[in-house]
């Protein structure tokens, strides 16, 4: 009997802690609800650029979810600080390829039309250094679950510069910025500071 006794008082003690425990796992502590993210917006949503110092091949393109924004990044083979890759950024009603004109239908509420100073191809050998495809979606680039980017298209390589159609949920407020072989292209998920 003693053995029952003591049992069912290290039960109830278990479960006492078990439901103190779950009480204070949903609450909401004042730290907690100061740790909101402040999200930068003050970028704007007109057109930015940048002049290249060099033409070097552009590698890859690959794409990032953020606390306050979608990125989307441009691998350039070979730049450095000193080696500034160009760029043009700005948002279009319609995409249209360079060299052909053609429209390029991208999905979502508005389109970024983004030129980056480095082409598809080595300028010296004429290899393909990456395979970007005219109309079609970048290659190995998944948005799906990005809170902005709706659609990617690669527009072409054209006199040295390479176009990638952005489709975005709105137009929101973006940045583009360089890093050693590396442009950045940042859409934030609202005009809002705090999310």
């Amino acid at each position: 009997m003693r053995r029952w006794g003591t049992a069912l008082a290290a039960m109830a003690l278990a479960g006492g802690a078990l439901a103190a425990t779950a009480g204070t796992a949903g609450a909401v502590t004042p730290t907690a609800a100061k740790a909101a993210t402040t999200c930068e917006t003050g970028w704007g949503s007109g057109e930015k650029t940048a002049q290249p110092a060099g033409h070097a091949p552009l590698g890859n393109i690959r794409t990032g979810r953020h606390a306050c924004y979608d990125r989307i990044v441009f691998d350039v083979k070979g730049a450095t600080a000193a080696d500034r890759v160009g760029y043009r950024a700005g948002y279009v009603n319609t995409l249209y390829q360079d060299g052909s004109g053609e429209e390029i239908p991208v999905r979502g509420g508005a389109i970024l039309d983004i030129h980056v100073s480095a082409p598809s191809y080595d300028p010296g050998s004429g290899a393909e250094s990456y395979p970007g495809r005219a109309r079609k979606p970048l290659p190995g680039v998944d948005i799906s679950g990005y809170q902005t980017f709706r659609d990617t298209r690669f527009g072409a390589s054209f006199e040295g510069e390479t176009q990638v159609g952005l489709g975005v949920r709105a137009r929101l407020p973006f940045r583009v910025f360089q890093t050693d072989g590396h442009v950045v292209v940042d859409v934030a998920h609202s005009w809002n500071a705090v999310r």
